[in-house]
Parts: C-alpha cells; sequence; structure tokens
C-alpha cells in the first residue's frame, strides 16, 4: 500500500509545531508542542485518501488484535486448567500475569528496535515468535511451564502492540491521532467481544490445548498479512543509529516529561481498571454466580460492547472537547461507577445484574480513556515514536499484569475485583489532576509554554 499524496485539508498546515485549527468559530483545543528534539513537522497522513486510511486501519487493527485474542481467548478455560493441571486459582491468573508481564517487558526492548530497524521487521518477527510460543503453551504439562511459555508469548505479541502505537505516531499527532486510535479500537475491539465466544466454542469441541494451537494457525495468517500488506512508515532518514547508550538516553529524557509519565500512569491505571475484570471475571461469573462458559462469553462480550461503543463515541467528543476533558470526566465516572458496583458486590444486592451493570458502565469509562491517553502522550515525542510507545505500553500491560494477583491478595471474588478496580480508578484520577493537571495541558499554545 503507497501513500498517494492529495491536496492537504487545511487544518494540516505544514509547519513545526502546528496543530488542527479547529472549524470557524470553534475554540481553539491546543495541544502543547512536543518537547525535546522531536519536531516532525506536518501529520504524514494528512496527505493519505480515506481508503489507504481505512486499510492501514484495518491492517492494523487485524495485527493489534494479536494481543487481546491472546488474553482473552483462553478465559474460558481457566477453571478447566486449574483442575486439569492440579492448579490453584492464584495459579493459574499467574498465567495471565505472565502474559501481560511479557506483553510490559516486551514493547521495552521492541519498540527502540522498531525505531532503528523499521516497522515490519521487527512486527514480522514478533508474530512469527508468538506462534512458536502457542506451540509450547499447548504442549505445557505443568502449570509453571505453560506460565514460561506464556511470558514469550507475550514478549512476541508486544511487537504487534508496540508497532501499531508508532504506526500511528509516525503518520499522525494530536487530534487526528486521538481520532485514528479510536477507529483502530474498533477493528481491534472486535477481539474481545469474539475471543471468550470462540474460546468457549471451542472447548466444547476440544480441550484448553487446542485453544492455543488456534492461536498458533492464527500467528502464521498474521505473518503472511504483515509481509504483503502493512507498509514500512519509518524512513531510513528517520531512523535511530545509535545503541544501547542512545536508547537509554531517549528513555531518560522520556522520564523528564512530566506530563509524558502522568499520561502514561493514567493509561496504565486505565488498564488496571480493566485487566482488575478480565482476569477476575471468568472465576467470579462462572464459579460464584453459576455462569456457563457460554454465558460468561456472552457477559463478557456486552462489557467489551460497551468499551468499544465509547471508543467510537469519542472521536466526536474531542471535536468539541481537548481530549485531556475527555479524560477528565471519564475517570470521574469510572470512580463513581466503580464504587457502586463495591457497594453493590459488598452487600450483595443485585445478584449478577448487581455487577454486571456497573462494570458495563465502568468499562465505557475507560473505553473514553484508552484512545486519548496514548495519543496525547506520543504526539510529543514523535521523533522517539518507537520507544515512546515501548514506554506506554510497558507502563499499561505492567500495572495491568499486578492487577491479577493484586484481586487475589485483597481477598479474590467478586469484592476483591472490585476494591481493586475502585482503587485503580482512583490512582488514575489523582495522577491526571495533579501531575498531568488538565488545565495546564488544555490551554492554548502560549499558556502552555508560559506554565
Amino acid at each position: 500500500m503507497t501513500a498517494t499524496p492529495r491536496s492537504a485539508p487545511v487544518h494540516h498546515a505544514a509547519v513545526p509545531h502546528t496543530r488542527e485549527a479547529p472549524p470557524q468559530g470553534r475554540p481553539v483545543e491546543d495541544l502543547p508542542p512536543p518537547r525535546h528534539d522531536d519536531d516532525q513537522g506536518p501529520d504524514v497522513g494528512a496527505s493519505w485518501s480515506t481508503g489507504q486510511r481505512v486499510r492501514l486501519i484495518l491492517v492494523l487493527g487485524v495485527l493489534v488484535a494479536l494481543g487481546p485474542l491472546t488474553i482473552d481467548l483462553y478465559l474460558p478455560a481457566l477453571p478447566a486448567i486449574s483442575e486439569q493441571l492440579l492448579a490453584t486459582e492464584a495459579q493459574v491468573q499467574l498465567t495471565l500475569t505472565g502474559l501481560l508481564a511479557g506483553l510490559a517487558l516486551g514493547q521495552l526492548v521492541l519498540g527502540p528496535l522498531s525505531d532503528r530497524l523499521g516497522r515490519r521487521p521487527v512486527l514480522i518477527t514478533g508474530v512469527a515468535v508468538h506462534g512458536l510460543a502457542s506451540v509450547l503453551c499447548a504442549l505445557a504439562p505443568t502449570v509453571e511451564l505453560l506460565t514460561a511459555a506464556r511470558v514469550l508469548q507475550g514478549v512476541a505479541a508486544a511487537a504487534s502492540a508496540v508497532v501499531a502505537l508508532a504506526v500511528v505516531r509516525d503518520l499522525f499527532s494530536g487530534v487526528a491521532a486521538a481520532r485514528t486510535l479510536s477507529r483502530l479500537t474498533l477493528v481491534m475491539g472486535a477481539a474481545p467481544i469474539i475471543a471468550p465466544a470462540l474460546g468457549g466454542f471451542l472447548l466444547s469441541h476440544t480441550s484448553w490445548r487446542g485453544v492455543f494451537v488456534t492461536l498458533a494457525g492464527l500467528a502464521v495468517v498474521l505473518v503472511v498479512v504483515a509481509a504483503k500488506l502493512l507498509p514500512e512508515t519509518l524512513p531510513v532518514e528517520r531512523r535511530r543509529t545509535g545503541g544501547a547508550g542512545e536508547v537509554l538516553r531517549t528513555y531518560r529524557g522520556l522520564l523528564r516529561d512530566r506530563r509524558y509519565v502522568g499520561l502514561v500512569l493514567v493509561a496504565g491505571f486505565a488498564f488496571s481498571i480493566l485487566f482488575s475484570y478480565v482476569s477476575g471475571s471468568s472465576f467470579v461469573l462462572q464459579e460464584e454466580f453459576g455462569l456457563s462458559q457460554q454465558q460468561y462469553a456472552f457477559a463478557f462480550g456486552a462489557g467489551a460492547i460497551s468499551l468499544i461503543g465509547a471508543t467510537q463515541l469519542n472521536p466526536v467528543l474531542v471535536e468539541r472537547f481537548h481530549p485531556v476533558r475527555v479524560m477528565q470526566g471519564a475517570l470521574v465516572a469510572a470512580v463513581a461507577f466503580t464504587t457502586a458496583l463495591l457497594v453493590l458486590v459488598g452487600t450483595g444486592t443485585g445478584g449478577v445484574l448487581g455487577l454486571l451493570v456497573p462494570v458495563w458502565f465502568t468499562l465505557g469509562a475507560v473505553g473514553f480513556i484508552l484512545p486519548n491517553g496514548p495519543a496525547l502522550a506520543l504526539t510529543r515525542h514523535g521523533r522517539s515514536a518507537g520507544t515512546a510507545a515501548a514506554l506506554l505500553g510497558c507502563a499499561q500491560f505492567g500495572v495491568g499484569a499486578l492487577a491479577a494477583p493484586m484481586v487475589g491478595l485483597v481477598g479474590g471474588g467478586s469484592l476483591g475485583m472490585a476494591s481493586v478496580m475502585v482503587g485503580a480508578a482512583l490512582v488514575a484520577l489523582v495522577i491526571l489532576m495533579l501531575v498531568v493537571q488538565p488545565k495546564v495541558l488544555a490551554a492554548p499554545a502560549s499558556s502552555a509554554r508560559a506554565a
């Protein structure tokens, strides 16, 4: 797929640090200029046709879906894995924690590699290794070996996660990036809806090992898709040429950007809200509330629909309000809904609906955070997009990985799950208000620089 230039719209001016000008009569919603040495000039994707953008989003969505499928496809099988491998609930949940840890740590290495070698080779190699790790998962005789194979699977899946974010930042910035990530979430968001239902279907015809064989086959297909359809978005002249020293200096520069760090942490704790539910929902809904594997799949899918619906409403909101304002409102809502969840499950009110209804609204609130946090963070660091995306992804999946054992540590069950969700929402809101400072970030450029 080759980008064919055409006349750029007026709102994509070809000057450094210029952001999209709003339509006539709209208040200016300015984004602060990128820091350090990261000025890239205009958005490259501004000259792409609608058809080219749609094709890019579809390809990236299919590739990024590998991560959610790897996480969610085996969720209905967790009780069966516990029984067959003679493992405790906490040990089985560590297979999810190991995967998320691999996703987090893998991005720290693969992000800088993609800045140096290009996006395509890192992505294709990662997906291929994911296929091999899936075979190892299918053959694992013990829960310990399964956990180790899941860590490798996570490291490999990190390639698709970090490269997709870097590709979006290669082509877009600011509000345009938030809009593109929202559309990308629509495509990749089908994965968490389909995965538990598909997992339940597979489990009715095969064992949990067959789930991992399916993931291995999917990896083979995605290697072909990436090789044939994904263009290289990082030109040779923009690639990093230094070694480990330059990578460390880049990370040090990123960590000195207070608002970037704050946005990364907000995104991480938003993932914690999500993964607290993901890691605990299978045991809570199937064992505590007695849902079948198929009923669990439908309940899980309903939550995914809420999250995806919010991401698709997000582009409409960011056209009218600054993305950080949308995040602020969503986090306030998340705190309210998770508090309601904690009260309802703590008092036993409403049964399974007392859990699912506040969770449904909570996931909707998270859907407004996930596109905007990364878009605002990456806009600040265009030339280091791969490394910046790696640190962002590491925080998201790293903090998310801590959510799974935390649910068990605070007592497990619906009460433990709800407690971790409330805590993550509160911490994210505090970081947003005290570190990111929405008023400063949403101010016009002159005010932002003065601050």
